[in-house]
């Protein structure tokens, strides 16, 4: 039996990363993977969706190359291409991590991999033993009973980038990061879509007001919103479906190609062993400290599994924390009010902290600050002038409680917020933060000018 100081199970973002940072302490490293390294993340979810949103970038830029003074005469898109590049990107991706497993040292054992009791993992009838496993299986697509997935007529997300024939009218079901992303690279290529939505908002767990202008801008981009509405159920047509959505107004039968179901994730903790551990387990997720240790001495989770956010970045953090604390580092437990939200349609949107609601009914008196991209020099050049940032403060003590974007460009600019907040920097500090011009960046600061009455270019 092979013994290690850590064993991993699953290799995405959380898996890989929790795997190299207990290398480079000096621990003994082997990763489960059962499929391809580098998990969903890179093969199936945050970077092959980033590639198919490239593509569909750089067509609507040709579609309107007229608005830069350019002329492109018969702009076109081969759809298939397009999905080869993007699963081109993945696969470079996982090649790029299977580098890093070696030049770490990394064993990868590939396989199913299931932990056992005695701090052992069978992996295909094969066993090993390690002082710490952590599992980081990570999360698939969730199925709601009303809305089964036939990888046909109602798909995942898994599917909806790799299709082999583009389809002319889609319905969306959610409209969260992997719902609204979806939605605006297949109408950015032509497919007529329909975002159908339970709650009042479109993105909701966004400020109002990034909700409110983000649903003005799919409309605007052509695409069906639906919000106070839930599909009952789905039928399969001659050509496609029909579904029957619910409406405050009563029901309406839309008809499409197909129906991407992208109503959040369901947890990979099933058949991992959980039971035979003892570990507890509480409504789909793995319980576990703030160091991620469970019930179960030896054992710990990391990732979708656990209570936190879902996101890449954060399972990623966890492992590392997690890995250091075995090492016997002083490490601080991961501040849950300080993580950074992304959302890469047309326009994208990034947040982090709380909304200005969530602030007025944690009983703060606020300063809110908003900036208009259509009055940001930058913007107006590169003609993507849609969109805001928008900043809250305390109003007594100068906290930064939230800071809220909408526009092109915005997930490469929140963490000027994340770590500001991280320094427990104020309103003032930002303020006479001198931010070069012209960039999409200076918004931050004309909107905390907003919010302080300072303002200069409004």
């Amino acid at each position: 039996m092979s013994k290690y100081d850590v064993i991993v199970l699953g290799s995405g973002p959380g898996g890989y990363v929790t795997a190299i940072r207990a290398s480079q302490l000096g621990l003994k490293t082997a990763v489960v993977e059962k499929e391809s390294l580098g998990g969903v993340c890179l093969n199936w979810g945050c970077i092959p969706t980033k590639a198919l949103l490239k593509s569909a970038q750089v067509f609507e830029y040709l579609k309107h190359a007229e608005d830069y003074g350019l002329k492109v005469e018969n702009a076109d898109k081969d759809f298939t291409a397009v999905v080869k590049r993007s699963r081109g990107v993945a696969e470079g991706m996982s090649k790029g991590v299977q580098f890093l497993m070696k030049k770490n040292k990394i064993d990868v054992i590939e396989g199913y991999g299931k932990i056992k009791p005695g701090k052992k993992v069978d992996v295909d009838g094969k066993e090993y033993s390690a002082d710490h496993i952590i599992i980081a299986t990570g999360a698939r697509s969730r199925e709601l009973p009303s809305l089964p997935q036939d990888g046909e007529t109602v798909i995942g997300y898994r599917k909806a980038m790799t299709l082999e024939k583009q389809p002319k009218k889609m319905i969306v079901v959610g409209s969260g990061a992997i719902g609204v992303e979806f939605a605006s690279f297949y109408n950015s290529m032509g497919t007529e879509v329909t975002i159908v939505e339970y709650m009042p908002n479109v993105v909701p767990v966004e400020d109002e007001d990034v909700s409110k202008q983000f649903e003005r801008s799919m409309k605007k981009a052509g695409i069906t919103v639906m919000t106070n509405s839930s599909v009952e159920k789905v039928e399969k047509t001659e050509n496609g479906v029909k579904a029957t959505v619910k409406t405050k107004k009563g029901e309406e039968v839309l008809e499409a190609d197909i129906v991407l179901s992208a109503v959040g994730i369901k947890t990979n903790i099933e058949n991992i062993g959980l039971e035979d551990v003892g570990i507890v387990v509480d409504s789909d997720k793995i319980i576990v400290n703030d160091w991620y240790q469970t019930n179960i001495p030896g054992y710990y989770a990391i990732g979708d599994v656990t209570k936190g956010p879902a996101l890449a970045h954060v399972a990623s953090a966890e492992g590392i924390t997690c890995v250091e604390k075995i090492a016997g580092m002083h490490v601080e437990a991961i501040d849950y009010s300080n993580i950074p939200g992304c959302t890469y349609a047309t326009p994208e949107i990034a947040s982090v902290g709380m909304t200005e609601k969530q602030a007025k009914e944690a009983g703060y008196e606020l300063k809110v600050g908003k900036f208009p991209f259509s009055a940001s020099g930058k913007a107006s050049a590169a003609g993507t002038k849609d969109g805001f940032v928008k900043v809250i403060f305390d109003a007594k003590y100068g906290e930064w409680l939230g800071c809220h974007m909408i526009g092109a460009g915005v997930t490469d600019m929140i963490a000027e917020a994340v770590l500001g907040r991280k320094l427990e920097t104020t309103g003032h500090e930002v303020l006479k933060t001198i931010h070069p011009h012209p960039t999409m960046s200076e918004a931050v600061m004309e909107a905390v000018a907003d919010a302080y009455g300072e303002v200069i270019h409004l």
